[in-house]
């Protein structure tokens, strides 16, 4: 099948501009976009089409070579049998072709365009984001608190005002790369596209770099700043402060500061989410003889607490809404009491007869030590037969 001719691919006239035949281009690549054509079989071959006219089209040499002698200027028959300017093109090879459409379709996405028209990629680059581990306290985590924190990292040069350029001047469009922040080297068929070794990418040269940032736009200091830590924070809740991160680079955006929290471990109470776990101590003769016991509570008050006549070691009791409040509202936990029964030791002699004396009477009153030691008989009988 025929080639169609370039210029009708693109819908132009012969004498169309260079910037004429690329407003043409981008305009029927967006159309024709595979992506966007999932339901046309077609649109693939088409956007080829497009690609490969424009190819040729955008190239003053080739451009000049096919107004003269049509499709068979890259066939090998014209141009000197050298096949065609630049040894002419591959059908279907379009990679920088397609990387102007890329940045077109996907460049305001991807923050890669500059001003409109200009195709430059912008000069101002976004600052790093940093992170701040902060160990609080169960207290500051139940109540909330007010921090204050020194981050290191860097800030606008106010020489320059974060310009990068002596006396605050706007940079220059790099001359090597025309302001796109990269270069495109021709090797054969292929087009390698890099980094532009002048402006590293920017896009814009500082002709006069600041005398206090270097050019860079930011210095390095540290700075102090008051943090607000809400009520019912925990090991892995994470803070976020907009625009406290790194400065950016020759006028770019700051970054982010994140702040993950993480408890320091507390001498009388243990949390697991919005429970908190308190273990008490009570003599064996109030765990026998039941009584009351008095624990404190986060808030820093006091509850007092009854221990049920022959409480046995491990035995939970809860205090309703004596807990940890919920992040960013939702209720308050509970907090459990867990008994702790205390053994005796150090016990004078007067102790020591008054326990044996207890010994001798009180196996009828232990039912689990019964239990335990009749399952024990048992076991041992199985064995020996």
């Amino acid at each position: 099948m025929a080639k169609r001719d370039f210029y009708e691919v693109l819908g132009i006239a012969k004498g169309a501009s260079a910037e004429e035949i690329k407003k043409a281009y981008r305009s029927k690549a967006k159309e024709l976009h595979p992506d966007r054509n999932q339901d046309n079989p077609n649109a693939e071959s088409q956007f080829k089409e497009v690609n490969e006219a424009y190819d040729v089209l955008k190239d003053a040499e080739k451009k000049a070579a096919y107004d003269r002698f049509g499709h068979a200027a890259f066939e090998g028959g014209m141009g000197g049998g050298g096949g065609g300017p630049r040894g002419g093109y591959a059908q279907g090879d379009f990679s920088s072709a397609f990387s102007d459409v890329f940045e077109d379709l996907f460049g305001d996405f991807m923050g890669g365009r500059g001003p409109a028209g200009g195709g430059a990629r912008s000069r101002a680059t976004r600052g790093s984001d940093l992170r701040y581990n902060m160990r609080v306290t169960l207290e500051e985590a139940f109540k909330g608190a007010q921090k204050t924190i020194t981050v290191p990292g860097s800030a606008a040069c106010t020489s320059c005002n974060g310009t990068g350029a002596e006396g605050g001047a706007e940079p220059q469009t790099c001359p090597t790369c025309s302001g796109m922040g990269k270069v495109r080297a021709q090797n054969g068929f292929f087009t390698v596209e890099r980094t532009c070794p002048t402006c590293g990418g920017q896009g814009q040269v500082v002709k006069n770099p600041c005398r206090v940032c270097h050019g860079a736009g930011r210095i390095e200091k540290e700075r102090t700043l008051s943090v607000n830590i809400p009520a019912g924070v925990e090991t892995g809740t994470r803070i976020r402060l907009a625009g406290e991160g790194e400065a950016g680079m020759r006028g770019g955006p700051a970054g982010d500061l994140y702040i993950f929290i993480e408890l320091r471990e507390h001498a009388i109470f243990q949390r697991d989410g919005l429970t908190l776990f308190c273990r008490v101590p009570v003599s064996m003769a109030s765990a026998a003889l039941g009584g009351e016991v008095e624990v404190p509570t986060i808030d820093g008050g006091r509850s007092r607490v009854k221990v049920p006549a022959g409480s046995q070691s491990g035995r939970q009791m809860r205090l309703r809404g004596k807990g940890m409040p919920a992040l960013r509202g939702g209720g308050t936990g509970d907090m459990v009491i867990e008994l702790a029964v205390e053994t005796p030791v150090n016990l004078t002699t007067r102790q020591k007869e008054l326990l044996r004396e207890f010994e001798k009477i009180e196996a009828e009153n232990n039912p689990e030590g019964a239990s335990f030691f009749k399952k024990v008989k048992s076991f041992w009988d199985g064995m020996k037969s």
